[in-house]
């Protein structure tokens, strides 16, 4: 028997951390409602742009300068104050490794984005996970309570994926005032968009980078303008903390095809709001419907939908994927359903109500964490 390869060390914490696991794919006649993505095609003008995008034997420019450009007058900053990237996800990255180092500690809360945890530990500091409440909400002073001399970044997520609740503006600016400056706090609004509650905070119509320059606000291309293939993303913030992003990028990530769809996608916003319209109303819809069956479902305002299924989670999402309805499972909590298409509502809404049934407390709720 040959023997086993020697292998180049791995650093521990890194060698224990579960890869990032994407959104199970499906099959041709079932809804893929596990990724959060848009259910919509691609807008004609949007598919035009790519089309007109053929230099791809050359470079693009490194700072996405023509959306910097656009975004900045969009938002009313200079364009050093935007930072374009290979989807939101990788400022977080950028921002984790230009802040946090061994001895530093980041703050989330959870459950949340479950690519937080390895923000930390990719730079070696130290993850501190804070429960979210029992209506599956940020508890921001307990986070405010977990700031220690260590504590190097904290990311707010809201409307919280997979759980679905904003932050109000109050609740994050009396949050802000509690936490030092010389912590980054990171809103990540990758949802925004799909938000129609008026108590939600708005990290860029209010410029609270302005005022806490210790603000980083996070928005994405991926769901609501549905360039989720093409990865672009950006930040806006004080330009000396996105310079630290910039620093740490990969080079080039961003292609000049990705640039010219979110050009193209800001040109044609009208038409993609309607389609964002019809998303909320399917939302909206889609909870009404779960919650009528007995499900208690949390706040939705993002393009899913929260079930808190608990040890039953994995059983409940087996039901869903023999329906041909592939929802994103998180063992021991609950289950996360993007909002698909039409046709997707009632095929959900009849497995749900039918699986609810059998579950224990499902309709006095149960506590998420």
């Amino acid at each position: 028997m040959p023997s086993e390869p020697v292998l180049p060390r791995i650093r521990p914490e890194i060698a224990a951390l579960p890869p990032y696991r994407q959104g199970k794919q499906a099959g041709a006649d079932a809804f893929k409602l596990s990724s959060n993505e848009n259910p919509f095609d691609p807008l004609p003008s949007v598919l035009e742009a790519l089309r007109s995008s053929t230099s791809v034997n050359r470079y693009p420019d490194a700072s996405a300068g023509r959306l910097r450009a656009r975004l900045a007058a969009r938002y009313g900053v200079q364009p050093d104050g935007v930072h374009v990237a290979a989807g939101s996800v990788s400022i977080l990255q950028q921002l984790a490794l230009a802040t946090s180092a061994p001895g530093n500690e980041l703050i989330y809360a959870w459950r949340s984005f479950e690519a937080y945890p390895s923000l930390a530990f990719v730079p070696g500091a130290t993850p501190v996970a804070v429960p979210l409440t029992d209506d599956a909400r940020h508890d921001l002073p307990a986070m405010a309570a977990a700031v220690t001399d260590r504590t190097s970044c904290i990311i707010v997520c809201t409307p919280n994926n997979p759980t679905g609740p904003i932050v109000t503006q109050s609740e994050f600016e009396e949050f802000i005032a509690a936490v030092p400056p010389t912590v980054l706090v990171i809103l990540d609004e990758a949802y925004a968009e799909f938000v129609t509650d008026p108590e939600a905070v708005d990290g860029i119509a209010t410029s609270i980078f302005e005022a806490h320059p210790n603000v980083v606000v996070l928005r994405t291309f991926s769901k609501a303008f549905g360039l989720a293939g093409l990865r672009i993303g950006y930040a806006i913030g004080h330009p000396r903390v996105l310079d630290a992003a910039r620093t740490v990028a990969i080079p080039l990530s961003v292609t000049a095809q990705a640039e010219d769809a979110a050009l193209a996608s800001l040109d044609a916003e009208d038409e993609l709001r309607g389609r964002v319209a019809a998303i909320v109303e399917r939302r909206d819809r889609l909870a009404a419907g779960l919650r009528a069956a007995g499900w208690r479902v949390p706040e939705a305002q993002g393009n899913f939908v929260w079930l808190p299924a608990g040890d039953e989670t994995m059983e409940i999402a087996q039901a869903f994927d023999e329906a041909g309805l592939i929802v994103r499972p998180f063992a021991g909590d609950g289950l996360r359903i993007s909002v698909g298409e039409h046709e997707s509502v009632d095929r959900v809404l009849g497995i749900a109500a039918s699986v609810v049934r059998n579950l224990p407390q499902a309709h006095s709720g149960r506590a998420l964490a």
